[in-house]
């Protein structure tokens, strides 16, 4: 006897459900769909005395789920101003920016506000400004989680307690709980700043020169603290650096040049048949969604190229030369 459900039975999709099916199927992905962080041509205008100033001039970037990446710029470059577009802190003057599926553009002031709680953790360069001077390393840990407005109850009580010894633990200062910043350490203070912007389990950590007020030794301490949140947290990492060192261990540094991306450092790690491992690294020059690239500074004085190139197609690549119109 035959199982098989009759033609207009509930278990057989109707024609209208099939071409919807198909439609979406066929419909274009956005830009970055599957990413942590997608910024499609963004652009950020700031207006001080009537002047303007372009900060991002279309910028692309996009961040895979469970990456750590540093990102790296001169003074001015834009890098600061990504971040906090980033951290919910700025809006996009255009373009598209979408961290963890939100559309950074179109938040209401709410939604912006819950953003911050939620779906981002912010590491601040001044270590003073992460924390709460008057509250414990644990107090300052469990205060983001009595801010999301859950219902205060025994179990959630049970629950913050938990996460916050699990995050000190984490991040080996689980026996510095009951003390108050004043009585850390620089390096201790961003360690418990780090535990603070995880609390609420962000889906990104975004770090503004975390290193920047340490000594070299701390500093590379700290930067372990990173690497063990996103290996064991499996969370995306962002870092704005200037730090050589720290921008030299990730698997992938962006450089920020003029408002956009310019290059990107790619390391891998390779084992060969005696378990010896070894770490290559390669420069790109980035390419963006208009086709356009920023070519080395270093490289165009060399050669001499000024306002414009000659461009050849060859089998396997593009040459590029000076301009022998001259």
């Amino acid at each position: 006897m035959s199982t098989e459900p009759m033609p207009g039975s509930a278990d057989v999709p109707s024609l209208q459900e099939l071409r919807s099916r198909a439609l979406a199927a066929a419909a274009p992905r956005p830009y970055g769909a599957d990413a942590a962080i997608a910024c499609d041509r963004v652009v950020k205008i700031f207006t001080a005395d009537r002047v303007e100033v372009q900060a991002l001039q279309g910028l692309d970037l996009t961040v895979d789920r469970g990456d750590l990446v540093a990102l790296v710029g001169a003074s001015g470059s834009g890098k600061s101003t990504l971040l906090n577009i980033l951290a919910g802190l700025d809006a996009p003057t255009a373009g598209s920016a979408r961290v963890d599926g939100r559309d950074l553009l179109a938040m209401s002031a709410k939604e912006r506000l819950r953003y911050r709680r939620e779906v981002v953790g912010f590491v601040w360069q001044q270590t003073a400004r992460n924390l709460m001077p008057f509250l414990t390393a644990e107090q300052n840990v469990a205060l983001p989680m009595q801010l999301r407005g859950e219902r205060s109850t025994p179990a959630a009580a049970r629950r913050r307690r938990q996460r916050t010894a699990e995050l000190l633990e984490a991040l080996d200062i689980g026996e510095l709980a009951r003390r108050r910043p004043a009585e850390l350490s620089g390096g201790q203070q961003q360690r418990v700043a780090i535990a603070v912007a995880l609390a609420n389990e962000p889906a990104v950590l975004l770090a503004d020169e975390p290193t920047g007020e340490l000594d070299t030794d701390t500093a590379a301490g700290i930067f372990d603290a990173f690497r063990t949140v996103n290996r064991e947290l499996a969370t995306t990492v962002v870092i704005v650096t200037h730090d050589p060192m720290v921008a030299g261990e990730v698997r992938r540094t962006v450089a920020i040049r003029d408002g956009r991306t310019s290059s990107e450092v790619l390391r891998r790690t390779r084992i060969d048949e005696h378990g010896t491992e070894t770490v290559s690294e390669r420069e790109y020059v980035m390419l963006d969604r208009t086709g356009r690239v920023q070519l080395p500074a270093a490289f165009l004085t060399a050669l001499g190229m000024q306002h414009r190139v000659a461009a050849d197609l060859a089998t396997d690549h593009i040459q590029l030369r000076p301009d022998d119109t001259a």
